[in-house]
């Protein structure tokens, strides 16, 4: 009996020791936990104190669970005005819908919109600002157009001569850099910087890109203090805890988003009319190709006329795909546009833009006028990577010299 006692005691030992060895992870640290730039008030607030603010905002601008403008005027920072970006200062437009200035209810704060009349802050609307907040969460792609409206404030700052704060933001997508770098020739709004549709950056890593690369009219450069993310590495999962904008409404969506938002340049719907928009694949004309099945239809603060609205369409459910494997592989996957390419039935309206105004340009979304061509060809996965060098390679290096974090 006393041997068994000693027994059990050693064993409870052994695993106290090797409780004790387990290194705690960001997720069950506090002190290791990430803190977006937002988070860290220490490092900014007192820099703002006695200066008249303006805030680029939405949603996701967020101390805690607090909007930083209601957080910041909270604390006796004078904010003049607030501009928003697409959706709205606070997200309430829809995807691409017209969104015009206003006064927030909330605050009586005068709202400057950036996505109806104007796509940048005028002289006139800087006059009474002492310094600009940037404050937005990024998904890491190219086409995602917060960035470009982050460059567009870069270039009004410095046009004005006005001090730019980027509270900077984890990239849910940060591990992954992939895809063709831009051909400037198809500089749009959905490409604005010659990046891959993966660029690997924060907002603050890109800014300094901007800045260092002479991406800015006249290679201007914008004053800009950045406040990085705290205990945060390109490589490690982020969460994001606000949805950041009403068609990447889960995590899975923001992961798949860099090779599904091809799809906008095709026929083939990519969920937008559903609550799983980003997540799942199809159109009308696969019926009899594919059993999973569903039916887009108008839905408030998503989208008001989706692609195939009230049309059953079939395709992928992608709900359940193995995300770790996408992880792990670090690539865009375009066997999604390669199969769903040889499986509809008309080949000439696959990206055929004239059928609705529904459908975007594949070349802009690409970044590349050769991509459509590789599909319709039948190119394999590794010719169309192959094409892509050696300007991702040569990006890739370039990268390198802006960032903030490993």
């Amino acid at each position: 009996m006393k041997l068994i006692f000693l027994n059990l005691l050693l064993i409870a030992l052994c695993v106290s020791c090797a409780t004790a060895r387990v290194p705690k992870t960001p997720a069950t640290d506090p002190a290791h936990a990430i803190r977006t730039g937002a988070d860290q008030t220490e490092k900014y607030v007192p820099y703002l104190a006695g200066k008249r603010v303006g805030v680029l905002a939405n949603p996701t601008t967020r101390i805690g669970n607090l909007h930083l403008v209601d957080s910041l005027l909270a604390r006796g920072i004078k904010i003049v005005k607030v501009f928003g970006p697409e959706h709205g200062f606070r997200g309430d437009a829809d995807a691409g819908a017209v969104v015009n200035d206003a006064v927030d209810a909330k605050t009586g704060i005068p709202v400057i919109s950036l996505y109806g009349k104007k796509s940048k802050p005028s002289k006139e609307d800087l006059a009474d600002v002492d310094v600009m907040i940037f404050d937005v969460q990024d998904v890491g792609t190219r086409f995602y157009t917060y960035i470009n409206v982050m460059g567009r404030i870069m270039e009004a700052c410095a046009e004005n001569n006005k001090e730019l704060l980027i509270l900077d933001r984890p990239n849910p997508n940060g591990y992954l850099v992939d895809g063709p770098v831009l051909d400037m020739r198809l500089k749009s709004g959905i490409g604005a910087y010659p990046i891959p549709i993966a660029h690997g950056l924060t907002i603050g890593e890109l800014a300094q890109m901007i800045n260092g690369e002479g991406w800015l009219p006249g290679k201007m450069k914008a004053a800009i203090k950045i406040i990085p993310v705290a205990n945060y590495t390109h490589d490690l999962p982020y969460t994001l805890p606000v949805a950041p904008s009403p068609n990447l409404n889960t995590q899975q969506s923001i992961l798949l988003y860099p090779s599904l938002c091809l799809f906008e340049g095709t026929i083939i719907s990519q969920g937008r009319g559903t609550h799983y928009p980003f997540a799942i694949l199809g159109a009308p004309a696969l019926k009899g190709k594919y059993a999973f099945e569903f039916t887009p239809v108008a839905i408030k603060g998503m989208s008001a006329t989706p692609l195939h609205k009230d049309q059953v369409c079939y395709g992928l459910d992608l709900r359940n795909y193995d995300m770790t494997g996408l992880i792990r592989g670090r690539k865009i996957n375009i066997q999604w546009m390669i199969e769903l390419y040889k499986a509809y039935p008309d080949p000439s309206k696959f990206f055929d833009k004239t059928q609705s105004n529904q459908i975007g340009d594949i070349d802009k979304l690409a970044g590349v006028y050769d991509f459509k061509k590789q599909i319709i060809e039948g190119r394999s996965e590794a010719e169309i990577r192959k094409s892509w060098e050696p300007g991702l390679g040569a990006y890739k290096k370039m990268r390198k010299q802006y960032l903030l974090y490993p």
